[in-house]
C-alpha cells in the first residue's frame, strides 16, 4: 500500500513539473456527461474493437492488446452539431496549444480516434470528446495527437481522412 502511494505521490509530482511523458495518462476520473458508452459512427471502425475487451489501466484508458483503430466520428450531421470545448484560456503552456488547436478545427479533429482509447474507457467518440472536458488536459497522448492533426492540416494541407491515416500510422508504429 505504501508503495502504492509513493508511485502516485511522485507521478503527480512529475505532472505538476510538467514533466510528464508523453505515454503517460493521468485522467484519473470518468466525466459526469458521458455515461454511456459511445454508439460508433462508423460500424466496420467500432466492429473490430468488439472481438477482443481491452484491459482498463485504472485511468479509464485501455490497453488495446489487438491494436485496433480506436472510434472517430465521420457522420456529418453530428460533425456538424460538435459540442463545445473547454475555453484553452483555462489551461497553460502545451495543454492549451493542444485546447487551442482543437477550439481551430473541431471539425477535423472530430473525425480522428484518441489512442489514449478513452473510447473504451470514457466512451468517447473521438479525440473531439477529450476536449469537451478537462480530460485532455490531463493526457500526453490527447494533446500530442491535437497538435499532429493541426500541423499536418495548417502547414501540410491534409483532409481530415489523410490525417486519419497519418495519425494511425503513427501510433501503429509506436506499438
Amino acid at each position: 500500500m505504501r508503495v502504492k502511494l509513493l508511485i502516485i505521490s511522485i507521478a503527480l509530482g512529475v505532472f505538476a513539473a510538467g514533466c510528464a511523458a508523453s505515454d503517460e495518462h493521468g485522467a484519473a476520473r470518468k466525466p459526469a456527461h458521458q455515461s454511456a458508452q459511445a454508439k460508433p459512427s462508423e460500424p466496420s471502425a467500432r466492429a473490430s474493437h468488439a472481438a477482443q475487451k481491452p484491459a482498463d489501466d485504472g485511468h479509464g484508458h485501455t490497453q488495446d492488446a489487438t491494436k485496433k483503430v480506436p472510434a472517430f466520428q465521420t457522420d456529418l450531421a453530428e460533425l456538424k452539431a460538435l459540442p463545445a470545448t473547454l475555453d484553452p484560456r483555462q489551461f497553460t503552456g502545451k495543454q492549451r496549444l493542444g485546447y487551442e488547436a482543437v477550439r481551430a478545427i473541431p471539425q477535423t479533429i472530430a473525425q480522428l480516434p484518441c489512442y489514449c482509447h478513452c473510447d473504451k474507457g470514457f466512451g468517447h467518440k473521438s479525440l473531439h470528446s477529450c476536449f469537451v472536458d478537462d480530460h485532455a488536459a490531463h493526457c500526453a497522448v490527447c494533446i500530442d495527437e491535437a497538435l499532429m492533426a493541426y500541423k499536418l492540416e495548417k502547414e501540410e494541407k491534409l483532409k481530415p481522412e489523410q490525417i486519419r491515416q497519418r495519425i494511425i500510422a503513427h501510433y501503429a508504429a509506436q506499438n
